[in-house]
């Protein structure tokens, strides 16, 4: 009998640190290792299938940028975190396929888009990036969500681009408060347990077809194979971000889009009173906190975060 794997694996740390600080080896892919990956591989392919998404790629600027689409209707852009991946929203992406255009791109420098030692990915050259991104898509209108670093990048996307964005959604956005916790060294699996509070009041469980596919121990070894690729090109990424230091307040006046402000109200990265003060330096906006959640809404509770935004964007249809 399988083990029931837990969710932590696949979105943990691809959404703020593990990827950043897990320690890694030079040595090449053992031949257990390529069949486990093929494994994970496969199960994804199937969760992306079964969301009504599917893989993409398109050149930008000589960069690949990878995407997950999927539905018809106006369009939703979804920006995942630090160190995260399209994958961060596959879940809340499924109800959201019956009825709009999603689009759900692994940003330059993460997941599988191009990543460049020598680039800087801070949160202002994102942003340019992600106006060259949606333009080479032929969007010129669309809906604008993003979690973490992705709803820093978001944010400061509307405030420049006020005509483009019809609504915008911030989940728990970097750039209000201050972390609560240190960057903290991840080399074992109890490094690794010790943070999941600070990212999920109780940790979701892994989709079904990772449970199908794989057993506990494969999947975390491809988690780690994962992590160890991206880890060098993360600690560059964070000094980017450290440098820039880049606080929201002064974009919030320039953003015209109506606001919905998702928090999880245990949220251990960035404090919940980052929602109130969001708040007041907008002129039209909602504020969903979510109750028994953490860091990642859209991971922890995929569907009560999709029908509040799902409400929040019916609410302004028309616009």
């Amino acid at each position: 009998m399988k083990k029931r794997i837990s969710f932590s694996g696949l979105i943990l740390f691809i959404t703020f640190f593990a990827a950043f600080f897990l320690s890694s080896c030079a040595t090449g892919p053992t031949a257990d290792e390529l069949r486990t990956k093929e494994l994970f591989n496969r199960a994804e392919k199937k969760w992306w299938r079964l969301a009504g998404l599917a893989k993409m790629a398109i050149s930008v600027d000589g960069d690949s940028i990878v995407y997950l689409e999927g539905g018809k209707g106006e369009t939703v852009v979804l920006l995942h975190g630090f160190a995260d991946s399209k994958d961060a929203w596959v879940d809340f992406a499924k109800p959201l396929t019956r009825s709009y255009h999603v689009v759900i791109p692994d940003l330059p420098g993460f997941g599988e888009s191009t990543k460049r030692l020598y680039e800087n990915y801070n949160i202002d050259r994102q942003v340019g990036r992600l106006d060259r991104f949606v333009e080479a898509l032929g969007q010129k209108r669309f809906h604008l969500a993003g979690n973490s670093m992705g709803g820093a990048i978001a944010a400061v996307y509307a405030a420049r681009f006020p005509r483009k964005v019809i609504t915008l959604a911030l989940l728990d956005p970097m750039g209000v408060v201050a972390l609560k916790i240190p960057p903290r060294v991840i080399e074992t699996t109890g490094d690794y347990e010790k943070m999941l509070p600070h990212l999920f009041f109780r940790t979701p469980h892994l989709p079904e077809p990772f449970r199908k596919t794989m057993t506990k121990e494969s999947f975390e070894e491809a988690m780690v194979a994962r992590f160890k690729a991206a880890r060098r090109y993360n600690e560059i990424i964070w000094l980017d971000l450290a440098r820039e230091d880049l606080s929201l307040g002064s974009f919030l006046p320039a953003i015209k889009a109506p606001v919905l402000i998702v928090w999880g109200d245990h949220d251990g990265i960035f404090d919940v009173s980052g929602a109130s003060i969001l708040a007041k330096g907008l002129k039209d906006h909602r504020t969903v906190i979510l109750e028994d959640t953490g860091h990642l809404p859209m991971t922890e509770k995929p569907a009560q975060t999709a029908a509040a935004y799902g409400n929040f964007l019916q609410s302004r249809q028309g616009m």
